[in-house]
């Protein structure tokens, strides 16, 4: 249904200095301390439940909670975007584009050949 998410907020899950510049743009922070997946998983179940319409994650994050995401993915409408940490990418947001876009048209259209 088009315009759906529209009034329904965003957030970003990660470590402080990665997801701070969000709020600047209205996206909720929510920091995690520590590597501990189980208060990410926590945090992004919470998110769900609370209809964010989109959940920025943070690769390291996204990484360690894969299943637990594509589980919300199949229960709530919320859409996981991974997004990389300050270190740089680790090619996950890339990826998780490609297999997507793969799924949709039926190939690999970033395909080198």
């Amino acid at each position: 249904m088009p315009g759906k998410s529209a009034n329904r907020a965003m957030a970003a899950v990660g470590e402080y200095e990665t997801v701070l510049p969000f709020q600047a743009v209205g996206v909720k922070p929510f920091m995690v301390k520590g590597e501990n997946p189980a208060s990410v998983d926590e945090i992004l179940l919470t998110l769900a439940r609370e209809k964010y319409a989109v959940v920025f994650v943070q690769e390291i994050f996204y990484i360690a909670s894969t299943a637990f995401i594509d589980e919300l993915n199949r229960e709530y409408e919320t859409s996981f975007i991974p997004i990389p940490g300050l270190k740089g990418s680790l090619g996950i947001g890339l990826e998780s584009i490609r297999s997507s876009v793969e799924r949709a048209v039926g190939m690999d259209i970033f395909s080198a050949k």
